[in-house]
């Protein structure tokens, strides 16, 4: 039996990130967050590429067109409940997007796209009470870029 768990050892990656300025202020709390894991991995900060996009929607074509220059992408932004149902499509087609985008091409993807019902939440999940979702999918990111690295060797 063939068992492969792989760890997050950044050295020689190449990662993309890709962040959404809409929710500024957690989008950058984000980005900050998985900047530190990449660096805490080993990735060097000339192989790590951050492309803004305006919000959460443009974040797949992005990634598509990042992920032939990369080992993995990291997705950041922060779509917070409002009145309407903008909310629910926003993060259907974020999801949908990267999904299909890593399917398509291969390249490891991970899904930092906070959805909360408020702000406070949000925050909570940058470095508050309920971790730093930003840290961890770059943690996750290297980690796969690994396991497909591995998979893919004779």
């Amino acid at each position: 039996m063939r068992t492969v768990r792989t760890e997050p050892d950044g050295a020689g990656l190449k990662v993309g990130v890709v962040i959404s300025r809409f929710n500024e202020k957690i989008t950058d709390r984000l980005l900050e967050g998985a900047l530190r894991a990449l660096e805490d991995a080993g990735v060097a900060s000339e192989d790590v590429t951050v492309v803004s996009v305006p919000g959460a929607f443009e974040i797949p074509g992005i990634a598509k067109l990042l992920a032939p220059k990369v080992d993995a992408i990291v997705s950041l932004g922060a779509v917070v409940k409002g009145e309407t149902e903008h909310f629910t499509y926003v993060c259907k087609a974020a999801q949908e997007g990267l999904l299909a985008v890593a399917l398509e091409t291969g390249v490891p993807m991970t899904f930092g796209v906070l959805t909360t019902d408020n702000s406070e939440q949000a925050l909570a999940r940058t470095g508050g009470g309920k971790g730093h979702k930003g840290y961890e999918v770059a943690t996750d990111a290297v980690e796969l870029a690994n396991t497909h690295r591995e998979l893919i060797a004779p």
